[in-house]
């Protein structure tokens, strides 16, 4: 979901790999890291990459990532292999940057609840992420160790693919997030975008004077993205009419699963928008925008069968308007850029 996320003590190491092309149907655990956090220290703007030197297409139906605690959140994609090959396992890096190329040349993987040091992403049987041939990992990291001890961890990703032959559906990539957040003091607030796909659905699937049908796709798993202040996300399915439906939601907070599975699959059909909001209760006298540390964040992350990946919303730090309190609880909204691109490339 960049979503869009220096180091005293961080010891990089090249991620473990093998030099020779893996079993595409095999399960394959790789380690990165290690890394030793010092007491309260901080780390953004780092990125891993591991490579998978698979000759073959990969389709992933499950992923297990295993961090420890200290792993504050981590987005992962993948990339062609010579991407970053100037670079070490662990390395400094431009967090934009990375989602950029990511968007353009390859794809989203996975991403962590916050501060969750053990999740699997797993989606039903017959359903994959395709990861092309000759491709590497690449994640985003966030390091946040808040105790008064060093954290020592070795973290790992596995992959569990399945055969090409038992692949009956490819996932592709949804992801928005909301900027333009400004939590006011001591109050409840919700900060919502209303995310319309119809006019890009148009463009991606009209011809000629024929307009296209409405958006037809299915959600089968989704995860949110807030920091400690966050008490809740949203994410809703709107017809044009103004029907709403609930897609997915979550009032777990920060060290507890923010995703899963959605069961049975949400049916995009008959409905042209995407609205999430992102709750929160700040409990300080300090009004908190977007970004890292006491600073907090709005995304989720979502996978469809769309032939398309979407995502967008406020993308730059943005002020969030004036509120309406309803019922006591401050609410923004904010116009929201919808972006889509061919998910098969």
């Amino acid at each position: 979901m960049k979503p869009a996320m220096r180091i005293l003590g961080l010891v990089a190491l090249c991620a473990a790999c093998t030099s020779s092309s893996p079993d595409p149907a095999a399960k394959q655990t790789y380690k990165f890291g290690p890394f030793t956090i010092a007491p309260g220290e901080e780390v953004t703007g780092r990125c891993v990459q591991i490579d998978l030197h698979n000759a073959d297409d990969l389709y992933i139906n499950t992923i297990d990532l295993s961090t420890g605690p200290g792993f504050h959140h981590s987005n992962w994609f993948f990339v062609p292999e010579h991407f970053y090959s100037d670079q070490p396992g662990t390395f400094d890096c431009d967090e934009t940057a990375v989602t950029v190329t990511a968007a353009i040349n390859g794809g989203v993987l996975f991403a962590q609840s916050t501060q969750l040091a053990q999740q699997t992403q797993a989606f039903p049987e017959g359903v994959a992420i395709h990861i092309p041939p000759h491709s590497k990992l690449l994640a985003q990291i966030h390091l946040l160790n808040p105790g008064d001890s060093a954290l020592n961890l070795s973290p790992s990703i596995t992959l569990t693919p399945l055969a090409k032959a038992d692949v009956t559906t490819v996932m592709a990539a949804i992801s928005f997030e909301n900027h333009a957040l400004g939590l006011p003091p001591n109050k409840q607030s919700r900060f919502t975008l209303d995310c319309d796909l119809g006019p890009e659905w148009q463009s991606l699937y009209a011809s000629g004077d024929v307009p296209a049908p409405a958006p037809n796709f299915k959600i089968y798993y989704a995860l949110a993205h807030y920091h400690k202040l966050g008490t809740g996300l949203t994410l809703e399915a709107v017809k044009p009419d103004g029907t709403a439906t609930t897609v997915f939601s979550t009032t777990n907070g920060v060290g507890d699963s923010l995703g899963g599975a959605i069961d049975p699959q949400f049916d995009m059909t008959g409905y042209s928008r995407l609205r999430f909001s992102c709750d929160y209760y700040n409990n300080t006298a300090a009004t908190v925008p977007w970004g890292v540390g006491t600073n907090e964040m709005c995304v989720f992350l979502a996978f469809s069968d769309s032939n398309y990946n979407w995502g967008g919303g406020v993308e730059q730090d943005a002020a969030p308007g004036d509120p309406t309190d309803v019922n006591g609880v401050m609410s923004y909204t904010h116009s929201c850029q919808v972006l889509a691109n061919d998910a098969s490339r």
